[in-house]
């Protein structure tokens, strides 16, 4: 059993941090030069070397005398980290004289309005990298590749992970040049939701988390039999779940090529990481007996957890914790800790993560060095520890990631910065159906395990 963080402690460090960016204000933020809680943008961006499809970037022009310009735009997609931009936005004018507006059009008509602009030629001169669907856009030419300005030493403002995971290769199946197109000023990752207070009515101590699979599974049957909520994972998140917990058995090597169909869904890593689904059944674990669905079907699980707070764990990544001071801002009684590890697990386990929130810069813009300074300094340490505070949420700056700062909220999302897997194929979009199709299959004894496996390989090869 591994000892959480005292919350405290950990609150007590939080508010002292607080102070020092300038009190209770959200407008207040520090900077990367100067002591004393002043916020200063980083240097003037450098020459870019020009890409295809993007146009060379010319050497910044000073940051003064533009007080009366038409603001710089980003689009932003966070519903959670709308007014911590909007603050880092203001201080930053207020230092630099450039206005930025940050355009929060919400989560769900976020990429109509993204696609709505490309088709008008009317493109922000930032916007938010949203995964599965980013890729026509940097072949059109509307990001600008960021290795240039990273060689020079932006990249010491990124885990090697956030690289890594925001890089495209040479030959990548959408066919995006190789380049790294959005700076990432955040690391999602899954990890484990829990009411403390539900713990303590069913007899467990809330200071401790379950170190294996085992002791998790024990707790669940214990929290049920006090009559509350067990566990809930969205359906939407069950690919993550079941390939974090094949990673006992598998390496990343092994994932990526059952990815890339050059390896079998049926080897034994991924019957474990599949039969964890059945496990959580059969123990009673899951809330209501079911894996949610729907249009809307995490933020309903949110909602389980945060506002109605019938459940007790959830299954979830880093962005829910800033849904929560959105939505249920009165609820911060909760903590986090990593998936357990499997007890005859072959493997340390490797959590899912990826590059959260991000910077796109439109590359086609009018002002692509006044954006490209804006985004860099959105990624330093002040203002990453600013928004690793307000938001919450885990800095992708490294230097940044003080454990004396993070939130009980996020110290187990935190924890696993440095134990994500590198994947760099995605599973295929009719695999990720099956694969949630198969496991509501389990939940309800339609199908087996085996079944499941099989069918995946079948859609593999087929598709």
């Amino acid at each position: 059993m591994r000892v959480l963080t005292d919350r405290r402690t950990v609150l007590r460090h939080v508010l002292r941090a607080i102070v020092v960016l300038g009190g209770a204000q959200l407008a207040t933020a520090c900077s990367s030069t100067a002591p004393g809680g002043q916020l200063g943008p980083n240097s003037a961006a450098a020459n870019a070397t020009s890409q295809p499809g993007n146009p060379t970037v010319a050497s910044a022009a000073p940051a003064s005398g533009r007080r009366g310009d038409t603001p710089l735009v980003y689009l932003n997609q966070s519903r959670g980290q709308a007014a911590p931009l909007e603050a880092l936005a203001q201080r930053y004018a207020e230092q630099t004289g450039v206005a930025v507006t940050i355009d929060s059009p919400g989560p769900i008509d976020y990429p109509k309005k993204l696609q709505a602009a490309s088709q008008a030629g009317n493109m922000p001169d930032a916007y938010y990298a949203v995964a599965a669907d980013i890729a026509p856009y940097y072949k059109a030419g509307w990001a600008l590749n960021l290795e240039t300005e990273l060689e020079k030493g932006w990249k010491t403002n990124f885990s090697s992970a956030a690289l890594k995971l925001s890089s495209w290769s040479d030959g990548n199946p959408a066919g995006v040049p190789r380049g790294i197109y959005s700076a990432p000023w955040e690391i999602s990752t899954f990890a484990v939701l829990y009411n403390p207070a539900h713990f303590q009515k069913a007899g467990l101590d809330p200071k401790q988390s379950p170190a294996t699979m085992h002791e998790l599974l024990e707790s669940l049957k214990r929290i049920r039999a006090a009559g509350i909520g067990p566990f809930s994972l969205a359906a939407e998140w069950v690919p993550r779940f079941v390939r974090g917990y094949a990673s006992n058995w598998l390496t990343d090597e092994e994932i990526e090529a059952t990815h890339a169909g050059r390896a079998s869904w049926t080897a034994d890593g991924w019957k474990r990481g599949l039969q964890i689904i059945a496990d959580l059944r059969d123990a009673g674990a899951l809330l209501n007996d079911a894996l949610p669905t729907g249009d809307v079907t995490n933020p309903n699980v949110e909602k389980s957890f945060f506002n109605v707070r019938e459940l007790a764990c959830s299954y979830d990544n880093t962005a829910s914790v800033g849904v929560q001071r959105t939505t249920a801002p009165e609820f911060t009684e909760f903590g986090s800790f990593p998936f357990p590890r499997a007890a005859d697990g072959k493997l340390a386990p490797r959590a899912i993560g990826n590059p959260g929130k991000n910077g796109v810069i439109n590359a086609k813009g009018p002002r692509v060095p006044e954006t490209l300074a804006f985004i860099k300094w959105l990624t330093d340490v002040p203002q990453s520890q600013f928004l690793m505070d307000r938001v919450p949420l885990v800095p992708a700056n490294p230097a940044a990631l003080d454990p004396k700062l993070v939130s009980p909220q996020i110290a187990g999302f935190a924890d696993l910065v440095d134990k994500i897997q590198i994947v760099p194929t995605a599973i295929s979009a009719v695999v990720n159906d099956t694969l949630i199709k198969g496991a509501q299959s389990i939940v309800l004894k339609e199908k087996t395990v085996d079944q499941v496996l099989d069918e995946l390989d079948r859609v593999q090869k087929s598709g």
